[in-house]
């Protein structure tokens, strides 16, 4: 008998079976610091609860079926006739419906709801990220509805349930629904005023007929959704917001017809779609002709949502590697200790970290709702939304090359992911419309500009690169003639400022030291694992470390 070949050793143990709140110390200092204290245990509980959840073998087995099993759309039933449905495999729903049992499209109504709602989101997307469309998508609605407020009362406590019940039924029947959201158009994206959807007005006041197509419409399985449609009027189109139910209130479906479901690159547990309308009813929300003012302010819900759902990926990704390099041995000793390896992960570990600071920070301002605090969260989202979106894929390729060939196998979760971590950059506006939306704040919303300069001038004094890059920074503001070609350079030299303010104010001295150092110093490279030798790398990682040894 010859002797066996196939000895496994020196392999990594699954990351599984840990609390992804708790272990996550950028996360759950951030929530300690933001929180009321009479509410914090209660608060933190909560979120523990939610983090073993996201860190346990069966969350994690159903964030890989969902997206293995992909959405199927029926249009016909097996006697023709159209219903247009979305088939999701039974994890999908189990993932939505802890979400939705978890308060994670709850914020408007509960204290510290923001703050609370925006840390469950980053700890549960990490158990897996393309239901959380339809999570953020119902959360950011509900301002919106507030421009009609019959229509929020009648909504809001249906938005906020704690009930997940997925049936296409009459609002009224649920206990629970969820929102989507149509607006881009195929002929226009970004440019929705370029929307040729129309809405006549039918004999109802406030209801209207709608006759288009919408070529991305977000979960199509919701209970409704909100959407841009031009109301004809003289002297031209007036774009106008409207509330499209999947069911009406007799029970009767709306005309909704799902023309196809994209084939993405990832987010492949989630169904986007696009759909038809011919003769749909909608309710007016807002008035007509304000259409854009009244959705952006579910946009600015969704677009926070985006840099959550990118430091969620990014922390998740970081977990990952600093798990896989303490574990695995190289070269005469576990890869952790090697000097470089070590760099590298604690340069990811600062994105991660930085990233969360920033977005607790504007979760914070929602639950605050000061004049100040609507003024900073006016610009610093957008900006935040740039940066943290722009810097995900970048995270998630480095991590994954700290698993080597491993991580490059669908079975490491790394490839997962990979495919999703450019999604937010794209969703809600691209880059360049998240730049030109701070040039234009910049230049008519002074307000706004103070809220910020005072925010990052908190920290002034404190670290002589990070005063060095606010001068630089406000020599930017100080001449904005033709910044349009330059506006990426400004927006992101405004998010790093931002984010070394808070990580000055809030961080332990080596996160503080070492980010300020690099991204606002002279002492940094274009890649990962280039910090400088002043950098506490050990503590950095050891910081990241995702489960004791």
């Amino acid at each position: 008998m010859t002797a066996p070949t196939h000895t496994v050793t020196n392999q990594v143990p699954p990351l599984v079976g840990h609390d992804v709140y708790r272990t996550d110390r950028a996360l759950a200092e951030g929530v300690a610091r933001h929180a009321a204290p009479a509410r914090l245990a209660e608060i933190d509980d909560e979120l523990s609860d939610l983090g073993r959840a996201a860190g346990s073998a069966q969350a994690q087995r159903w964030g890989e079926e969902a997206n293995t099993v992909t959405p199927v759309l029926r249009t016909h039933d097996r006697y023709g006739n159209r219903i247009d449905e979305v088939d999701f495999h039974p994890s999908y729903h189990r993932l939505l419906g802890h979400a939705v049992t978890s308060g994670l499209t709850d914020a408007w109504s509960r204290p510290d709801g923001h703050l609370r709602r925006a840390a469950g989101f980053v700890v549960w997307t990490q158990a897996e990220a393309g239901h959380g469309c339809p999570v953020s998508m119902t959360h950011a609605a509900v301002p919106a509805l507030r421009a009609d407020p019959d229509l929020a009362a009648e909504w809001q406590p249906r938005l906020g349930s704690h009930v997940y019940d997925p049936r296409l039924v009459a609002p009224g029947q649920k206990p629970g629904a969820l929102f989507g959201m149509g607006m881009t158009e195929k002929q226009g994206g970004s440019d929705v005023r370029a929307n040729s959807t129309t809405a006549r007005p039918l004999a109802e006041d406030g209801t209207y007929a709608l006759t288009g197509h919408k070529w991305f419409c977000s979960a199509p399985m919701s209970d409704g959704f909100l959407v841009l449609a031009q109301v004809p009027a003289a002297g031209g189109d007036r774009l106008t917001c409207f509330l499209v139910p999947r069911v009406l209130e007799d029970g009767s479906r709306n005309v909704f017809a799902i023309q196809r479901l994209k084939d993405k690159l990832g987010n492949r547990s989630n169904a986007s779609s696009e759909v038809e309308f011919a003769g749909t009813w909608a309710r007016r929300v807002g008035e007509e002709g304000r259409g854009v003012a009244t959705i952006i302010e579910m946009v600015a819900a969704t677009r926070l949502d985006c840099a959550l759902g990118s430091a969620a990926l990014m922390r998740q990704a970081v977990a990952q590697a600093v798990h896989h390099a303490t574990h695995r041995s190289a070269f005469g000793g576990p890869l952790v200790d090697k000097p470089l390896m070590r760099n590298v992960l604690a340069d990811l570990a600062l994105e991660s970290e930085a990233a969360t600071t920033a977005v607790l920070r504007l979760a914070a301002a929602y639950d605050a709702d000061t004049p100040r605090e609507r003024a900073l969260r006016r610009l610093a989202v957008a900006v935040t939304k740039y940066w943290v979106t722009k810097r995900c894929p970048s995270v998630a390729v480095e991590a994954l090359e700290c698993l080597g060939g491993n991580g490059y196998v669908e079975e490491s979760g790394m490839p997962r992911i990979f495919r999703e971590s450019p999604l937010n950059s794209v969703w809600e506006g691209s880059g360049n419309v998240q730049a030109l939306d701070v040039l234009r704040v910049l230049g008519r919303e002074p307000q706004a500009v103070d809220a910020f300069l005072g925010e990052i001038g908190l920290a002034h004094g404190a670290d002589r690169h990070l005063d060095a890059a606010v001068k630089d920074l406000l020599a930017d503001l100080a001449d904005l003639e033709g910044v349009e070609a330059r506006a990426r350079r400004v927006v992101e030299r405004m998010a790093l400022v931002f984010q070394g303010s808070l990580l000055v104010r809030f961080a332990p001295a080596p996160v503080a030291d070492a980010f300020c150092a690099s991204r606002l110093g002279r002492d940094w490279g274009t890649a990962f694992g280039t910090l400088p030798g002043s950098a506490d790398l050990a503590a950095l990682v050891e910081r990241a470390r995702p489960v004791e040894v």
